[in-house]
């Protein structure tokens, strides 16, 4: 039989625990506030932001919004930006993606200071990451190791395929998975004989935005399997994964909805527990 993940309940256990720790080390003085931006009216970030806003609440943190025009100008959404970086109460900043087509996301990120960078994006903390100093990590990525230390999954030593090669999973889940002694191969949607890489593998993570793209023909026997697509269609949500097709091959597999979601909001609430707690220690990320 094959186990089936439960994101939901270790993202729980996370936020919980970084609730009992703000509760405990600002009894006094001031809480960790996460501050998130929302520019335009899509659906389906509004949903999320919302999400992330209620997780922050839920810890005791402070809450800021900023919620902008869809037609809010390069220079406006930078204006907020920099009033939120110098905002004593806001440990950590939040920039919404995917932004409308004529903002610089990019740009707008680099904005963030690295020791507010709640999502791990900016340029400055993928160098963090690359020298393995000490940093804000991207949610996700750090999600999904925590989703396997929680399941006991060995990553020393163990064969690892990466399907996907962006920059908001795939490149930052690869180096953090080689520092804790993973033999690790990143594929992708193009690679000929996406089988051939996957199949030796004994965690399989997917993350390329493909719905169905893996299939029991990629997957080893009793390997486990780690969906990070989402897809919605006409009968609900679904991944990058058959999963259904790989019930008795995969001995784990994270569920979509319920798997690596939630633990991604998870993540980004101990991203600001850290920042609060670096901030207070200094201004700038130790090394």
């Amino acid at each position: 039989m094959t186990s089936t993940i439960d994101g939901s309940k270790i993202a729980r256990r996370i936020r919980d625990g970084v609730a009992h720790r703000i509760a405990e080390t600002f009894r006094t003085g001031q809480v960790p506030g996460l501050a998130t931006i929302l520019v335009g009216d899509d659906p389906a970030s509004a949903v999320y932001v919302a999400a992330k806003r209620r997780a922050a609440r839920e810890a005791g943190m402070g809450e800021f919004h900023r919620h902008l025009p869809g037609d809010a100008s390069q220079d406006g959404v930078a204006a907020v930006i920099d009033e939120l970086a110098h905002d004593p109460g806001v440990s950590g900043i939040l920039l919404q993606l995917p932004l409308p087509a004529h903002l610089d996301a990019a740009a707008l990120i680099d904005r963030i200071p690295v020791t507010k960078d709640v999502d791990g994006l900016t340029t400055a903390s993928a160098g963090l990451l690359a020298r393995d100093e000490r940093g804000l990590r991207p949610c996700t990525p750090s999600g999904v190791i925590e989703l396997l230390d929680a399941e006991s999954v060995p990553l020393q030593g163990a064969r690892v395929a990466v399907v996907g090669w962006g920059e908001l999973v795939g490149r930052p889940l690869t180096q953090l998975l080689l520092r804790r002694g993973a033999t690790v191969t990143v594929a992708h949607e193009h690679t000929t004989d996406l089988a051939a890489v996957t199949r030796p593998a004994d965690i399989v993570v997917v993350a390329t935005g493909v719905r169905g793209l893996i299939g029991p023909e990629h997957i080893m026997p009793g390997a486990t399997v780690v969906d990070v697509g989402i897809h919605r269609t006409p009968t609900g949500l679904t991944g990058d994964v058959r999963a259904a097709e790989l019930d008795g091959i995969a001995g784990r597999i994270t569920p979509v909805p319920g798997g690596v979601g939630p633990m991604t909001i998870a993540m980004l609430m101990v991203n600001t527990l850290h920042a609060a707690e670096w901030g207070a220690e200094q201004a700038t990320v130790p090394a």
